[in-house]
């Protein structure tokens, strides 16, 4: 039932396809060139909307096919260097101008959630939607206390539509497992897994909600970056209520620059939010595409970011954290000898490869990228050529990182639009030189020791009794060894005995068979 479930949707997507001429791209390849002809003859072909652009019919598509490959538009719509700019602009509306559901149907929604009329909750609520995205929509409000807010309210079915997308996701990870040769090596299962994490976590509100007070907190006296609040007494597993921002979006270069804005602070201090979130919080908004990402120009010369939509939020391990920033400082510096056992040492490429080897192998994918702008400079090549190289040497894809790699590329596609000149290594560097000392160098043992001093001092008064414990436990052990160690020696020597025993055994059962056999032929 399972497979004829995800085969039907498979044609569903099929089908979509088709009939936004998606194909196209498919039967344009040398692979699927030889099934043109057949193309010309399905009903698809000759009903496809021939007036559309083949940006907006990439859009539609994406929107009918559900909010998975909206995301995925999403990601898509950063990189102006890897699209055509035709595509790129219309994929931009995937970040908050997907089609909108119905006002009323939103008013419907919330008088459920809140078990009473919509009056009595808001002095104002408008039913036009501000922004909608592939998995909820905004509307803006009015509480009776005066406060403008804004109301985000989950589509309705969005839950069973995702949890059949996934399904679908499962089953073609399991067959590129099967099928696939580096399907074990990319460990499509595990990302599969990671990305439904984070598309359930989003699905939670009241979750999103305390992701933006986290973060509220963490930059609640940064000059950089602005989180609104939560309105607490509003806010519903499938309702969330925050503070209305004012500010421009990010994405609306040309207000920015009539205002005077100040394009390379803007640039510089995204580089350093991106690299605090990971490394000083180990907490990063890891969904900021433009549509997500408003600007606070109340000072052009040192403007300041605003940051909304906090349902996916991502977190390393301390140990993922100590090798990124180490692999990171690596490569700037251009030790690639480091970066290679670093590799190894943490095990993302298998014990048995040659340092020299894969330092090599780096080398040559990184080094004509350095001492350049970034408006020269192509993360997404960076990283093609990187995975291509780590296929040879047999790395295993980091699900953990999925996300990580993801918020970078938004972070350069970003960073590519509003100052091309910026220089990432040199604004990242030092953060991450200053963050590994306070981890690891002096000052981080200075830190460790003065951070538990208090532990320290609490546990003096003890310290006598927990030596003498201590020496008695290592006195009842040492007894304990003694006690088994004569045990094993008496065990050994029984077993010795029964050994000669049995040689002495085997000795005369051969003496006596020899005898034996020697008699029988005498006689006969």
């Amino acid at each position: 039932m399972r497979i004829i479930r995800q085969f039907i949707r498979l044609l569903s997507i099929y089908r979509i396809i088709v009939r936004y001429g998606l194909d196209e791209l498919l039967l344009s390849t040398k692979l699927f060139r030889p099934l043109r002809l057949f193309a010309y003859l399905t009903p698809g072909y000759w009903l496809r909307p021939k007036h559309l652009t083949r940006g907006k019919r990439i859009r539609l598509a994406l929107e009918e096919l559900g909010p998975i490959f909206i995301k995925f538009g999403q990601i898509l719509s950063t990189r102006r260097d890897l699209l055509p700019d035709d595509i790129a602009l219309d994929l931009t509306k995937l970040q908050d101008k997907v089609a909108p559901f119905c006002g009323e149907q939103a008013r419907a929604i919330l008088e459920k959630a809140y078990a009473r009329p919509l009056k009595e909750v808001f002095a104002q609520f408008d039913t036009t939607p501000l922004a909608a995205a592939s998995v909820a929509q905004v509307h803006a409000a009015c509480l009776h206390n005066g406060r403008q807010v804004i109301v985000k309210v989950l589509r309705p079915g969005i839950k069973a539509r995702i949890a059949k997308d996934v399904e679908l996701l499962y089953f073609l990870a399991d067959i590129a497992t099967r099928f696939w040769r580096d399907g074990r090596r990319l460990r499509p299962r595990e990302v599969v897994a990671e990305f439904e994490k984070n598309l359930q976590d989003e699905l939670d509100l009241m979750r999103e909600a305390a992701n933006a007070a986290q973060l509220r907190r963490n930059f609640k006296d940064s000059d950089s970056l602005y989180v609104p609040e939560v309105e607490w007494d509003y806010t519903l597993p499938n309702v969330l209520v925050l503070e209305r921002i004012q500010g421009v979006p990010v994405r609306d270069i040309e207000t920015l620059k009539r205002e005077g804005v100040n394009f390379k602070h803007l640039a510089e201090i995204g580089v350093e939010i991106f690299f605090t979130q990971v490394f000083r919080d180990n907490f990063f908004h890891a969904d900021m595409h433009p549509g997500n990402i408003f600007v606070d120009i109340h000072n052009p010369d040192i403007p300041s970011y605003i940051a909304v939509d906090f349902g996916i939020m991502g977190a390393l391990s301390t140990e993922d954290q100590h090798y990124l920033a180490a692999n990171f400082l690596a490569f700037f510096q251009r030790d690639y000898h480091r970066v290679a056992e670093l590799h190894v040492h943490s095990e993302w490429v298998p014990a048995s490869t040659r340092v020299e080897e894969f330092e090599g192998a780096i080398r040559s994918v990184c080094e004509p990228f350095f001492d350049k702008p970034l408006k020269e400079i192509s993360f997404g090549m960076v990283l093609l050529r990187l995975f291509q190289t780590a296929r040879r040497y047999k790395m295993e894809v980091q699900p953990q990182l999925v996300l990580l790699q993801k918020t970078l590329l938004n972070i350069e596609g970003l960073g590519r639009e509003l100052y091309p000149d910026l220089d990432l290594w040199k604004t990242a560097k030092p953060f991450l030189e200053r963050w590994m000392d306070e981890r690891i160098g002096v000052r981080g043992l200075i830190k460790g020791i003065h951070s538990n001093l208090p532990l320290w001092a609490e546990t003096l008064p003890e310290l006598p009794m927990l030596v003498h414990d201590a020496l008695i436990h290592q006195k009842t052990n040492t007894e304990h060894l003694k006690q088994l160690t004569h045990e094993v020696h008496h065990l050994t020597q029984e077993i010795q005995q029964w050994h000669h025993r049995l040689w002495s055994i085997i000795q005369w059962s051969i003496l006596i068979g020899t005898i034996v056999i020697g008699f029988v032929l005498f006689v006969y």
